[in-house]
């Protein structure tokens, strides 16, 4: 999967699908997909994750406290 970085408009590749949609986990691992060879793995906030459509996160994947 991949998501947008908010500070720089690159693309992400999400590493850890189970720490994205954990709502306890601030930060999750993923790769920069920029250029022609693969990136270093490294840590990303949430906060600064969106869709590529520009949409935010669903709040259940960010907000412990949400009850939908």
């Amino acid at each position: 999967m991949y998501l947008k970085h908010q500070p720089t408009g690159d693309l992400v590749e999400v590493l850890d699908i189970t720490s994205l949609i954990d709502p306890y986990r601030a930060k999750l691992a993923g790769r920069f997909h920029a250029g022609e060879e693969l990136q270093d793995p490294a840590n990303f906030t949430k906060a600064e994750l969106i869709f590529p459509s520009g949409e935010p996160l669903p709040r259940c994947w960010v907000d412990p406290a949400y009850r939908g």
